[in-house]
């Protein structure tokens, strides 16, 4: 502990700088969790699962540490061929000393500007590009990172709205068909919800849900 300190406190330009170092690393750990959200297909998929609870109207059914687990080892999933590469070409070397950290983070950084880019819209990109006031980029490479993770959030959040629309319809309809029979026997003052729960259940159950749900992801980062 008396060395930590002394890190700091003595004048050694060398110390200085390794304080500085363990300083940056500190702040790059502590923000990981998030990169490994933003830079991956996490976002995406928890939303997904989140819109399918939520049509179902299961209330905490799955739980929320299903839904994140589940999330998760698709994204490990999903991510495993960009992992994969990032180790082979930049932590491997980085570990047996043959590349320096600066080396290591510009070729792990080529993989997920690639996964990132192949699904980010366009016009979400040139959003932050023309802000920033940065040229078009030629290649992947010249898109910098600043401006591609946020342009891939949002383009996540789209996408992952467009499939919990698209999974909401068949449960709405079931909703209202519940409601008008309701409505139509005199009982209004029994909620839908309460006879509708059953069957979109039964319906979710009966066509495989989780499958089709789960290879839509798949399919939406083929």
């Amino acid at each position: 502990m008396d060395e930590f300190v002394n890190i700091f406190t003595e004048n050694d330009p060398t110390n200085i700088s390794t304080a500085i170092q363990l300083l940056l690393l500190l702040t790059i750990l502590s923000l990981a969790p998030s990169l490994l959200i933003l830079l991956t297909c996490f976002t995406r998929i928890v939303i997904v699962l989140g819109f399918v609870r939520t049509s179902l109207a299961t209330q905490q059914m799955p739980p929320n540490q299903v839904l994140i687990a589940l999330a998760l080892f698709l994204t490990f999933f999903i991510m495993a061929p960009t992992f994969n590469e990032v180790y082979d070409e930049a932590l491997d070397p980085l570990f047996n000393e043959e590349i320096t950290l600066d080396e290591a983070y510009d070729r792990a950084s080529v993989p997920f500007k690639e996964f990132m880019s192949d699904h980010t819209r366009q016009k979400d990109l040139m959003l932050f590009l023309n802000y920033s006031g940065a040229d078009r980029p030629n290649s992947i490479d010249d898109i910098p990172m600043t401006a591609l993770i946020p342009a891939f959030a949002i383009s996540e959040l789209k996408t992952a709205f467009q499939m919990g629309f698209m999974i909401f319809v068949p449960f709405l309809v079931i909703d209202m068909a519940v409601a008008s029979v309701l409505m139509s026997m005199g009982m209004m003052m029994l909620p839908p919800v309460m006879i509708s729960l059953p069957f979109k259940i039964l319906l979710f159950v009966m066509v495989d849900g989780w499958y089709l749900i789960t290879h839509s992801i798949l399919e939406s980062y083929l």
